[in-house]
């Protein structure tokens, strides 16, 4: 019965080494699909990991009752009470909603900083640092308004 467990366990661990994904709901599409499925600025930041500048963004002040989802793949990401006023020019969150995010180590810039994408979709959606509200998480979700959509 433990052979068995291991075993069990053993493959589990292996499926990501050998492109097995443990998610079925992966969202695939080719750069003409999501060329024609987004707008310029929510192309650019979700597939290309852009930045859009500070202050810009339609939901950096935005604080409406609702939920906030991936603007690529229509993932729910984030809910409206997790969601504060940072002052730093984008949207912030002290918390995503469990299992909708991966997080990758990104060195760019000269800098170290860790990368927040959907995990449906794999689209860029900011970064998250450890400068958020003390009460809650700690937790500064530094997210583009281009990569969200928002559902009241």
């Amino acid at each position: 019965m433990i052979k068995i467990k291991f075993v069990i366990i053993y493959i589990i661990l292996m499926m990501p080494l050998f492109g097995i994904s443990q998610k079925e709901d992966k969202m695939v599409k080719t750069d003409k699909e999501w060329r024609a499925s987004l707008d310029e600025m929510s192309y650019q930041v979700l597939r290309n990991s852009y930045t859009e500048r500070p202050y810009t963004g339609e939901y950096n002040l935005h604080f409406e009752k609702g939920s906030y989802s991936c603007k690529g793949c229509d993932q729910k990401l984030f809910e409206s009470n997790n969601k504060y006023d940072s002052n730093c020019g984008w949207p912030s969150f002290d918390k995503a909603i469990p299992g909708t995010i991966n997080y990758v180590k990104d060195y760019s810039h000269n800098m170290f900083r860790i990368e927040v994408k959907c995990s449906k979709c794999d689209g860029h959606l900011g970064h998250v640092f450890d400068d958020g509200p003390k009460e809650t998480t700690g937790k500064r979700y530094c997210i583009n308004s281009a990569a969200l959509s928002f559902k009241k």
